[in-house]
């Protein structure tokens, strides 16, 4: 066990004043877990024996922002700090499968705990660095082992968001789900139909991006399918090709793996083929996915719709998807044409998500990793030499054109691409002169 040594002083402030008042305080949750390991957490939570309006006359002097006062919880800003204190709480009935219908508060740290989700996060500390473990949370964290506290089949009919956060967990950590949680996690799966596509998707996210995320994504198919049956359909899909060595899922999840720890380029990974199983044709037993880019990227649109994923996010994802078998020459002029139409961002993530699907076949694809850098470092030198591929670096522009006589509208367009097009494929030099003569006559 690596522990982190001192609290931030506003922390320890905190429980100080609290105890001093005549209250019991500890910190909980992920800030103690992550302090176990050695890592330092990025927030605190404190729980304490006191009530809301206790907590509140405690720290009057100052800033309380009452966030959660209905179960139980104030923020405190301590130094622009800001510490979220629960009080000892017992929870109802779970109505919604979220949040409990009410709570009632308790003078006992122990009652508190076994409300939590997994005895990893139900560990507590004081300022002097003493435990409170009811539950064995500290010697699962030393064996990386999730395990639910008390009944996993309640814990998560409570809340059904954490059977995603204990995938979650096993991704980001790298622990093994016990295996009377891992059962329940598959026997109550159904139970995320009733949990908001925001919370679904910010939970895939964190999964994709976890450093067990290719583990993962094969070993919980059946539960990501619950929420994402279009996933699903790529398990134990046979793609019938001797350049690939994994069925579709297995293949995607080594993908996953392959690229940058991004949310985009992820989630971009994970839909990257999910047209295949609606693709597949067979001629003389080799398998041929005709058009799977494109319908990839339908299906990637419609499905990070239904997850209320931000617009940015789901276009860029969408984009990539689309563009992952286009054929990129390692010519100046077709780079330079790539970058024209979808930006250079796009072709450096296209192209990171091939050499990721190179990665992921037979190893005889490897060679083609080497094509793909040519041509990534062809771009950069363009880039470099700022050299012209977009509108925005014409030396000329609209205002230019109006002035020679064009009007705002579909011909302006039209000879601006045309310039574009002709600096592009070397006909036309990118100077002023030549291009306001080259635009006079495309007028003519």
């Amino acid at each position: 066990m690596n522990t982190v040594n001192s609290l931030p002083n506003e922390v320890e402030k905190a429980l100080t004043m609290l105890r001093k008042a005549g209250f019991e305080a500890y910190i909980i949750g992920g800030c103690v877990r992550d302090r176990l390991m050695g890592v330092e957490p990025k927030d605190y939570d404190i729980t304490t024996s006191a009530q809301p309006t206790q907590t509140e006359q405690v720290f009057k002097s100052f800033r309380v922002i009452e966030t959660g006062i209905k179960h139980g919880t104030v923020t405190v800003l301590i130094n622009g700090l800001p510490l979220e204190i629960t009080t000892y709480r017992i929870d109802s009935k779970y109505s919604d499968n979220r949040r409990p219908d009410n709570v009632t508060f308790t003078k006992n740290l122990v009652e508190d705990t076994k409300r939590r989700d997994f005895t990893m996060n139900a560990v507590a500390m004081d300022e002097k660095g003493n435990y409170v473990d009811n539950h064995g949370g500290i010697s699962d964290i030393n064996d990386h082992i999730i395990r639910c506290v008390g009944d996993p089949d309640k814990r998560f009919g409570e809340d059904a968001l954490r059977i995603l956060r204990a995938i979650r967990f096993s991704s980001v950590l790298g622990f093994e789900i016990e295996q009377s949680t891992k059962d329940a996690v598959f026997r109550c799966k159904d139970l995320l139909r009733n949990i908001s596509m925001e919370r679904i998707s910010s939970e895939l996210v964190k999964i994709l991006c976890g450093k067990d995320a290719c583990r993962v994504i094969i070993e919980y198919v059946d539960v990501l399918g619950t929420v994402i049956p279009e996933i699903y359909e790529m398990k134990d899909f046979d793609q019938h090709t001797p350049y690939h060595i994994y069925d579709v899922l297995e293949h995607t999840a080594h993908v996953v793996e392959n690229v940058s720890v991004d949310p985009v380029m992820r989630l971009a990974a994970l839909f990257h083929d999910i047209a295949k199983p609606k693709t597949l044709t067979i001629d003389q037993g080799v398998g041929h996915f005709y058009g799977h880019a494109k319908l990839g990227g339908e299906m990637t649109d419609s499905i990070m719709k239904r997850l209320k994923f931000d617009n940015e996010t789901r276009e860029t994802a969408v984009e990539i998807v689309s563009l992952h078998c286009n054929q990129i020459t390692n010519s100046e002029t077709a780079i330079k044409r790539f970058m024209s139409k979808h930006s250079c961002d796009i072709l450096f993530k296209v192209i990171e998500l091939k050499k990721a699907d190179e990665r992921a076949k037979h190893p005889s694809c490897l060679q083609r990793i080497d094509e793909l850098e040519k041509i990534e470092q062809t771009a950069r030198d363009i880039i470099e030499k700022n050299e012209c591929f977009s509108l925005k670096s014409l030396t000329i522009n609209g205002k230019d054109l109006i002035a020679i006589g064009y009007k705002p509208g579909k011909e302006l367009g039209e000879c601006l691409s045309h310039l574009l097009d002709s600096v592009i494929s070397g006909d036309l030099a990118n100077e002023r002169d030549a291009l306001i003569f080259a635009a006079q006559q495309f007028k003519k």
